[in-house]
């Protein structure tokens, strides 16, 4: 009976301690990507905005940021550098552990889709462009065409402001910002 039982034991054992190690990196994967939709391209059609966080350690890893539209299609993609993201906010923060550094990356992705970053319409009616827009006859399209923007930082006092150019067919930048 013993030479059943304890066998049976050890296997019930490590059956347990894989899947709770699996658990246990199904919820560290969630940190380090988050999908979600919104009109982008189109005023009804969703697109899909995805943020990952690819590599081993902070120093290699990068923060890959895409949009696909409705039907399948890349239609953005932005490569930031975590070593990049990091080192704008280093001397403001007490990030000299390798934890505390994947802290803050998984913190970004978590705030990257913040509700407040989805800009509807990108530009309104009376708004007026500035030194910061880089495109005037793009800009002046996305307030005749209405269509949504989309904010994000690559850095403590640097945000980009994308938006779907229908005349072009591309995802545009709009304005750069402090």
């Amino acid at each position: 009976m013993k030479k059943v039982i304890i066998p049976t034991l050890l296997t019930i054992g490590l059956v347990y301690s894989c899947s709770s190690s699996t658990d246990k990196s199904a919820n560290s994967a969630e940190d380090l990507q988050k999908t979600t939709t919104f009109a982008f391209s189109d005023t009804v059609k969703l697109d899909t905005f995805k943020v990952a966080l690819i590599g081993k350690d902070t120093k290699d890893m990068q923060l890959l940021f895409t949009i696909k539209s409705a039907d399948g299609n890349e239609i953005y993609r932005q490569e930031i550098k975590a070593e990049e993201l990091l080192k704008n906010y280093i001397a403001t923060a007490d990030m000299k552990k390798e934890s505390d550094k994947m802290k803050f990356l998984k913190e970004e992705i978590a705030y990257f889709f913040e509700e407040h970053h989805f800009l509807e319409p990108a530009v309104t009616a009376d708004e007026q462009p500035d030194k910061n827009v880089p495109d005037k006859t793009f800009y002046n399209e996305l307030k005749k065409s209405g269509l949504n923007g989309f904010d994000y930082r690559l850095g403590k006092d640097h945000n980009i402001y994308i938006a779907w150019s229908a005349k072009e067919q591309k995802v545009k930048i709009y304005y750069k910002c402090c």
